[in-house]
């Protein structure tokens, strides 16, 4: 067998054993699924058993893992909960995020060169991660869920924004006017979104659901890859196409087949969960240069560092502009949900160090910080709604939904 189909068979027995380990450990500790995956690939990869290397086909695989987790995290977004007065503090939190990232990466980078790379990472949130969290602990459908889902929305929406403005080696004015296209293309697949979709194409979804056609799935992943293909056109990170692709998916189904809706979801989240997401999470434990942490000095002192910046820099202006119907608790509960970060910062530290602009330490101590906020805040957050005692928060005002 090949060195590729060597690496895949052990990605996939780890898909399938992680699992097994978070079932097992979750009756005394709810750990999050993809510390497992994470873990494991560490334990397989280079740094530790040196069983499994990176390949051009491994890597594919994982980016289009990274991919999917984007575009789930895109589909999972309900306009008409995430809105008014809970999204404009959202946007206002990323902002003063973004500001207090950018100026503590240049004082830990040296400089406006590696502090932007640094600063942008500082600033995402794992929403793809925390949503399956909320998910299995019955949070995601009331009001908290639908505030860390705004928050966390524009956490992971905002960094790739940001890494189109800032990490792409273009003038700003290029950048910007590229970022106004694929806008405009957005809107417009929004607007084609929000049109009536023919009879015969509701009737072809439902005929084909549960038959070797499966037309549902096949417009789904047509649509992913038209606005990868735009975002890649245009010279923009394919990240930004996915999630484009997530928000206008759910259009689509919502108006062409709401009874059918979740179903389609469902296999749409089979191909990512059940595939390529863990080998993302995987090949990130592979691909973690676990030496250059281990050798002490900076990197290992930056690992601690970068974690609490998680939480100062993402999760305080996150606290002071929390909706004021949250208590305390459910305060602390988003503050630990919304620091929670990783696949950006996988994504970001990869560009910056094959530019040159980061060092394998720095990398390396940012996507351990990352993978320390995956395992902790979590946890931390779940025990804050335990004691919050998971009741319910007032009623959202005009009917379930916030007014703008």
């Amino acid at each position: 067998m090949s060195h590729s189909g060597t690496t895949l068979v052990l990605i996939m027995a780890i898909a399938v054993l992680a699992p097994l380990l978070a079932y097992g450990v979750s009756r005394r500790l709810p750990v999050p699924l993809a510390i497992f995956e994470i873990l494991l690939g560490i334990l397989v990869g280079p740094a530790v058993l040196d069983w499994a290397r990176p390949s051009e086909l491994v890597d594919g695989l994982s980016e289009l893992g990274l991919t999917m987790l984007i575009f789930l995290a895109g589909y999972e977004i309900e306009f008409g909960k995430v809105r008014g007065d809970t999204l404009r503090r959202a946007l206002w939190a990323w902002a003063a995020t973004l500001v207090l990232g950018l100026t503590a990466g240049i004082l830990l980078g040296g400089g406006w060169t590696e502090g932007v790379f640094i600063g942008v990472a500082l600033t995402s949130t794992a929403l793809g991660t925390v949503l399956p969290v909320l998910r299995d602990a019955g949070d995601l459908h009331g009001r908290f869920g639908t505030v860390v889902m705004a928050f966390g929305a524009v956490g992971e929406f905002g960094p790739i924004i940001a890494m189109a403005l800032l990490l792409s080696g273009r003038g700003a004015g290029e950048s910007t006017v590229l970022l106004a296209v694929f806008a405009a293309l957005t809107a417009g697949a929004v607007l084609w979104a929000l049109r009536p979709r023919p009879p015969w194409f509701s009737r072809v979804i439902a005929r084909t659901l549960h038959s070797s056609g499966q037309f549902a799935v096949r417009f789904v992943f047509l649509l992913l890859a038209l606005m990868l293909g735009a975002s890649e056109a245009l010279g923009l990170d394919v990240l930004l196409g996915a999630f484009a692709a997530g928000l206008i998916t759910r259009l689509v189904l919502a108006g062409a087949a709401p009874a059918y809706g979740s179903q389609i979801l469902e296999k749409v989240e089979a191909v990512g969960f059940g595939f390529l997401v863990p080998v993302f999470f995987v090949v990130t434990g592979i691909e973690f240069d676990l030496g250059s942490l281990l050798d002490g000095g900076r990197s290992l002192l930056l690992l601690p560092v970068f974690l609490l910046l998680f939480l100062v820099v993402r999760g305080g202006p996150i606290w002071f502009l929390a909706p004021r119907d949250l208590g305390r608790k459910d305060r602390g509960g988003l503050v630990l949900y919304g620091s929670t970060a990783l696949p950006l910062v996988v994504a970001i530290t990869t560009i910056g160090v094959d530019d040159g602009t980061m060092t394998a330490g720095e990398a390396a101590a940012l996507v351990g910080a990352g993978m320390f906020s995956v395992l902790l805040f979590p946890l931390f957050a779940l025990k804050a709604r335990a004691e919050a005692g998971k009741e319910a928060l007032p009623a959202d005002r005009g009917g379930g939904s916030e007014a703008w």
